[in-house]
This record gives structure tokens, C-alpha cells and sequence, in this order.
């Protein structure tokens, strides 16, 4: 057996030789990020040789995404030989994660499903869901009844505190969710469920945190959660699934079926969520396997349904899923956008954290100004930043239609641009910093990306048989599309430039459509309803698909 001790925290544990420090760490219950789980690949897991003692003490694998610098090692491949010493310094940032929970939303009467009764004469509180008596309480409580919505997204959770007698936020809190840790977008959490003891992990993990976040929003509120009956899930259909246990396995394969269906009730203690051993878990209608109660939720906070006109709703991530509505008809796609707007297969990739970029400008004499979150020194990028980077690049002929990067030696591109196109190998490289770089593969993500959601925003236009001038209005939800600048999402042409002037950034409607079915119960049956005609195309169905993507990779 080694020792490995992780300072600053000061945790030492004892593991078998040959254990990485990623394992290690993991079993001592920390952080570090490995969107690949441990495969070598993703690169997300480096930390530099200075903050490990002895390096000796270390056997490392060779590996696809080895760090380039020398004084560098990936957490995953390095295999203790001995005893060692690790700082974990670097990966505090997540403690300044940068997550939306606010949204969108619409007035509508409270008529919560969980209400209480007071009965005077033996000073006693009935609780009731659906009008179905499942509790009684000692003494008065029927001012004292809340609930709790969890949006549960792929990279991160939301927790809000709701009374259900006035439709107040008590309380929220965030936090990353700890799935992405071990695999960071859907297909690679679907791959790892299938694992064995894969599923068991992923739900271990999610349960645990949500009951942290409960702990922690009602100990805040002084609200006793012991007293709390129902709590909503609003996520996409593979998280819903991950976060109540069932195999997500056929939402990989054809011909793509959810094994659950929402638009029901399971118990919380059968998912031991501390909340009343009463209490349920609320999981909104399934639109189709990669549509879920996310974006159910989104229509019914936007309400989409009842717009007159022509509405595009697109919720930009892993996934982008859309819904485009007319006059009440609703068609709906998804399309697998990948992690590069989470900043993730991106070379100074980050999450929204201290030190990551989110806004870059140049102006017309070729000046760069950026913003970073915390307005602290620049050491990566963030997803949002990354579009505005590259949309910028796009704008002043830096990055060419193609994708390319413009020659700098080509005498028409401004001096100071022209400065920071440099070759970093035999790659050639943009400096958005002294020490923060975007490369040519990272703008291929970029393509990949922003092709795949403008296929999918063509493709339902075709479905209506409408052109983008015929759209009134775009709205752009979730937590990474409310950090997004219109300008942008049209430079590089995520967007018609039709949409210029109707884009809205709607936020976090997956929470606040999770709200309104916590306060007005008529909303579970009318949207139950909906779903079941809601028109979902497959975009690989279509066989000009191909084609149509391959148009859209170009600026």
C-alpha cells in the first residue's frame, strides 16, 4: 500500500500501488474533472509537475491527449509508485461556478397539488396530494407548506425552495453536477451506465447531491424538510433517467426509446431523497428520447402553446434542443451539438469560472478587449466566450469562411490581429492572451457545434414550410445560452442573420416551467396532453440531412 496526501485539504489515504491519482482522489471524495473518465483522452484532467512530490514516485501511461508541455501530467494516467504528496490548488475554481437561476415565466393561479387542512379540535394538520389524504402533522401547518424544483441539467443542478401558499422563492442554490465528473455529456454518462456498477455510481452520485442541496436550502429558510411532500425533476430525458435509477441504455441504440415516460409520481423515499417519508418526486412528460421534461418545461414556462405567430425556442448545450411553434402546432428536434460549449474538447476549455473569458470584443483598430468571470487574470475559456471569440475572429476575416485562419503575412488584416497568429509547433494559433490560446481544432468544435443546431433550425423551419423571415421571434434558453450575445450566435452563423432583431435570452426556463407545475397542479394534465402532440421529426431521417449539415459547417 502507497500513501497519498492532498494538500492544502490535508486528506491522506492509503491505496494499492499502480492506483492513479484521479482514483485516489475520487475515493477521498474530491474533484478533479474527466469528462472522459479516466480514458486517456480528453486532456481535462492535467495538473502541472510542480504541485506533485516526488514525481519520481509516479509511473505515467502514455496517453492520446499527453499534455504537449513537459511539466505537465494527466491525473488519470499517472500510476502511484510510491508515497506521494498532491496539490489540488487549481481545481478550486468550480467553487466559483457561474450558474443561471433565473428564467422566463408567465401568471397563472396557485393550486398547488400538496395542500394542508387544519383541524382545531384535535390541533392536528392533514396534508393532502391530489386531493388524496398522506400525512397528518401535529399542531397548525397549513402556512407552512413548501416545496422544492430540481433542475437537473448535465453540467449543472438548481435547487429552489417554492411556498406553495404565495409562489415565493424562498431559497436557491447551484452546484456542478457531480455525473460530469466521470463522463461529461449524455452519450458518455449512457456508455458509462452501461458499465458495470456504472448506474449504481451515476445515481449514487446525483441523489447524494441533491440531498445536499436540500439540506442546504432548508436549513438556510429554517424550513423543515422533514415537512416538504413534493419535489419536481426538470432535466433532459437521460438525467431524469440517471437521477431515478432506470437504464438510460435505449436512449442509446436504435430505435432510441425512453424507458420512462414522465408525466408521474415516484416516491422520494424510494429514492431515499430526504424529504416527509410521504413526500414524491414529480417528473414532468417526456417529449421523445433526447426532447425531455427540460424542455416541456421551457414550453410551458414560455408558453409556446398558446403564442400567437411563429416562435423558435432553442435551449443551446450538450444538446440543442428546439421546439418551433405556430399558432399553437408544435414540432420539435434535438441534434447532438457535443460538449464544445460547455468549453470542453476545447485546448484552454473551462467552465464558467474565475479567470475564464465570456466576453471579447475587438474594435475597429484591431484592440482587444475581454472579460473575464471573477475580472481575475485570463486562464481559459468558457463556452460562451468561446462563441464570442470565434464569432469576432469571424467578423474581422481572422478566421476565414471555411474556418481556416487567414494567413498573417495577407496585408489586409489588421497589424494587431495579425500579431497574435502565431505558430505554436506547426499549428498555427490565435493568442487571445499572453498565455491563452484558441487553435484550429478548437474552431472545428465550434463548426461541428453551431452546424449541427442551425441543421436542426432549418430543418423544423422546413417542417412549417416557412423561411427565417417568417419567424417573429427566437428565444434562446438555458443556463450557457443566457450568457450568449445575439451578435455572435449571427457572426458565426448559429443564427440567420434574419433573427437579428427577434432574439430573447429566456434563462433558466427549465426551472421556473418546473415552478409552475409545483404551483398549479392543472399544469401536469394539460401538458401530459400536449406532449402527446407534439410533432418530433428525426433529422437523420431526412436524406438531404447530410448535405444540408456540410453547408451549415462554413461561416
Amino acid at each position: 500500500m502507497k500513501k497519498i496526501r492532498f494538500a492544502p485539504l490535508n486528506i491522506t489515504l492509503e491505496v494499492p500501488a499502480g492506483t492513479t491519482i484521479l482514483e485516489a482522489a475520487r475515493e477521498a471524495g474530491l474533484s478533479i474533472e474527466s469528462p472522459c473518465n479516466g480514458a486517456g483522452v480528453c486532456g481535462k484532467c492535467k495538473l502541472p509537475a510542480g504541485q506533485i512530490a516526488p514525481i519520481g514516485a509516479l509511473l505515467i501511461k502514455k496517453s492520446k491527449a499527453a499534455p504537449a508541455e513537459q511539466d505537465y501530467i494527466l491525473a488519470c494516467q499517472a500510476c502511484l509508485q510510491d508515497d506521494l504528496i498532491v496539490s489540488l490548488a487549481q481545481v478550486e475554481r468550480d467553487g466559483s461556478l457561474k450558474i443561471l437561476s433565473t428564467g422566463k415565466s408567465f401568471v397563472y393561479d396557485f393550486d398547488p397539488a400538496v395542500k394542508k387542512c387544519y383541524h382545531p379540535e384535535s390541533d392536528t394538520t392533514t396534508v393532502f396530494l391530489d386531493g388524496k389524504r398522506v400525512a397528518e402533522e401535529q399542531g397548525s401547518t397549513q402556512n407552512n407548506n413548501q416545496g422544492i424544483v430540481i433542475d437537473i441539467g448535465t453540467t449543472t443542478l438548481v435547487a429552489s425552495l417554492i411556498d406553495l401558499n404565495t409562489g415565493e422563492e424562498i431559497a436557491s442554490e447551484s452546484a456542478l453536477n457531480p455525473q460530469a465528473v466521470h463522463a461529461q455529456d449524455v452519450l458518455s454518462r449512457i456508455h458509462l451506465a452501461a458499465e458495470e456498477g456504472g448506474l449504481r455510481l451515476l445515481y449514487r452520485e446525483i441523489i447524494k447531491e441533491i440531498n445536499r442541496l436540500i439540506e442546504i436550502i432548508t436549513a438556510r429558510s429554517a424550513v423543515d424538510a422533514q415537512k416538504i411532500y413534493e419535489i419536481v425533476f426538470s432535466g433532459n430525458t437521460c438525467m431524469i433517467h440517471l437521477a431515478t435509477n432506470a437504464d438510460p441504455a435505449s436512449l442509446g441504440k436504435y430505435p432510441y426509446r425512453a424507458k420512462i415516460s414522465g408525466g408521474s409520481y415516484d416516491s422520494a423515499a424510494g429514492h431515499k431523497i430526504k424529504i416527509a417519508p410521504a413526500g414524491v418526486v414529480y417528473l414532468p412528460p417526456i417529449i421523445s428520447s433526447y426532447i425531455g421534461p427540460d424542455i416541456t418545461s421551457g414550453v410551458l414556462a414560455a408558453q409556446l402553446h398558446v403564442l400567437a405567430g411563429t416562435t423558435l425556442f432553442v435551449d443551446i448545450g450538450t444538446n440543442g434542443e428546439m421546439v418551433i411553434s405556430r399558432d399553437g402546432r408544435l414540432v420539435a428536434a434535438s441534434t447532438a451539438a457535443g460538449p464544445a460549449f460547455e468549453g470542453m474538447n476545447i485546448e484552454f476549455g473551462m467552465r464558467a469560472a474565475n479567470g475564464a473569458v465570456e466576453v471579447f470584443d475587438i474594435a475597429e483598430n484591431g484592440e482587444i478587449k475581454i472579460r473575464t468571470i471573477g475580472d481575475c487574470k485570463t486562464v481559459g475559456v468558457c463556452g460562451s466566450g468561446l462563441l464570442d471569440i470565434v464569432g469576432e475572429l469571424v467578423a474581422h476575416k481572422v478566421i476565414l469562411k471555411s474556418g481556416k485562419f487567414a494567413d498573417p503575412e495577407n496585408n489586409s488584416l489588421n497589424e494587431n490581429l495579425a500579431g497574435r497568429l502565431k505558430k505554436n509547433g506547426k499549428k498555427p494559433v490565435f493568442y487571445i492572451s499572453d498565455d491563452v490560446y484558441i487553435t484550429q481544432k478548437d474552431i472545428r468544435q465550434v463548426q461541428l457545434a453551431k452546424g449541427a443546431i442551425r441543421t436542426g433550425i432549418e430543418f423544423l423551419m422546413n417542417s412549417l414550410q416557412i423561411t427565417a423571415a417568417d419567424v417573429d421571434r427566437v428565444q434562446i434558453a438555458g443556463s450557457f445560452g443566457y450568457h450568449l450575445r445575439a451578435k455572435s450566435l449571427i457572426n458565426i452563423g448559429l443564427l440567420p442573420p434574419e433573427f437579428a432583431d427577434k432574439i430573447e435570452f429566456v434563462g433558466n426556463t427549465s426551472k421556473t416551467g418546473g415552478q409552475a407545475f409545483l404551483l398549479n397542479r392543472s399544469h401536469k394534465t394539460e401538458m401530459k396532453r400536449l406532449t402527446e402532440r407534439v410533432e418530433v421529426i428525426e433529422l437523420t431521417d431526412y436524406e438531404n440531412f447530410d448535405k444540408v449539415f456540410v453547408r451549415f459547417l462554413n461561416f
